[in-house]
C-alpha cells in the first residue's frame, strides 16, 4: 500500500504545530473565597489592636531639636503631648499649634511620629535682627524677627543686633508716613534695611532709625552716620555704602539714598 503523499504529510504536520488548547482556569470556590476574606479580616483586627490597643505602640518620650535660647523643658511642657495614648492617636497639628501659641520665639516646628514609642519636635527659633526698647523704659527689650515679628522681651540686649529707634512722633513728612503705612509697616522696612547692611558694616551698626518710610538713617560705632532713605535698591546702597568706607574712610558722614551719586563728609 502505498504511504501518505507530500500533500498529507504537509497537512499532519500542520496539525501537529498549531496551538495547543488552552486549559480553562479554575474559579477559586466559595469555601477559598470565605477563607481569604476571614484572613484579611483576622490581620486587619491585629493590626487595628497593635496601632489603637496594645502597649507596643504608644507614646512614650519625647524628643526635641534645634533649641537655640529656649530649653528642651520649656518645648516639651508647652507641647503637652499626650503620654500613653496610642503613637497613631496623637494629633500633631494640635501639638504644632500649642507650641506656636505659647512660644512665640519659634517660628516653625515640626511634629514627627518616631515609631514604636516616640515623638520629635524639631523646632526652628525666630533670630533677631533689630531690638526695640520695651514699653514703659524699663530697661527691657523686645526682640524683631526678618519678618518684623516682635517675638520675644529680654532683659539684655542680644550683641550685635542693632537697636530700631522709631522716630514718627514729629510732625510733617514722619506723621504722613505713619498715617500712609502704619508702624508695623515702617517696622519692615527698617528689618529689610538691616538684612542689607554689609557684612563688614554690620558689626558697627548700632541704631537703625526711621524718620519715615523714605527716611532711614544708620547710626555706626564712631559717632559716623549713614543715610540710607528708603529701603529700596538695599543692594545697591549696600554697594555703594561699601564703596565709600574704603575711598573715604575717616569720613564721619555717608549718603547712599540715592546709590548711583553717594556721597560722603566730614572726618
Amino acid at each position: 500500500m502505498a504511504g501518505p503523499t507530500t500533500a498529507e504529510r504537509g497537512a499532519d504536520d500542520d496539525l501537529d504545530s498549531g496551538p495547543l488548547p488552552r486549559r480553562r482556569r479554575r474559579l477559586p470556590g466559595p469555601r477559598a473565597l470565605i477563607a481569604a476574606a476571614a484572613a484579611l479580616v483576622l490581620l486587619g483586627g491585629i493590626a487595628g489592636w497593635a496601632l489603637y490597643g496594645s502597649s507596643w505602640l504608644r507614646a512614650e518620650r519625647v524628643s526635641v531639636s534645634g533649641t537655640r535660647v529656649l530649653t528642651e523643658a520649656q518645648v516639651r511642657e508647652a507641647a503637652q503631648v499626650p503620654l500613653g495614648e496610642p503613637l497613631i492617636s496623637v494629633d500633631t497639628d494640635a501639638i504644632e499649634s500649642r507650641l506656636l501659641e505659647k512660644l512665640p520665639r519659634i517660628d516653625a516646628v515640626e511634629v514627627i511620629r518616631s515609631w514604636p514609642h516616640g515623638i520629635g519636635l524639631k523646632v526652628t527659633e525666630r533670630t533677631p535682627v533689630l531690638i526695640v526698647g520695651a514699653a514703659g523704659n524699663s530697661g527691657k527689650y523686645v526682640e524683631v524677627d526678618a519678618k518684623g515679628v516682635r517675638f520675644a522681651t529680654v532683659s539684655r540686649a542680644p550683641k550685635g543686633v542693632p537697636v530700631l529707634e522709631l522716630a514718627l512722633s514729629r510732625p510733617g513728612s514722619s506723621a504722613a508716613s505713619l498715617r500712609r503705612f502704619g508702624e508695623d509697616r515702617l517696622v519692615r522696612e527698617a528689618v529689610r534695611v538691616a538684612g542689607d547692611i554689609p557684612a563688614a558694616v554690620a558689626p558697627d551698626t548700632l541704631v537703625v532709625k526711621v524718620r519715615s518710610y523714605d527716611s532711614i538713617a544708620l547710626e555706626l560705632s564712631g559717632d559716623r552716620t549713614v543715610a540710607w532713605g528708603s529701603a529700596e535698591k538695599g543692594r545697591a546702597k549696600a554697594r555703594a555704602l561699601s564703596a565709600l568706607m574704603k575711598a573715604a574712610p575717616d569720613a564721619g558722614h555717608f549718603d547712599v539714598s540715592v546709590p548711583t551719586a553717594p556721597a560722603s563728609s566730614g572726618s
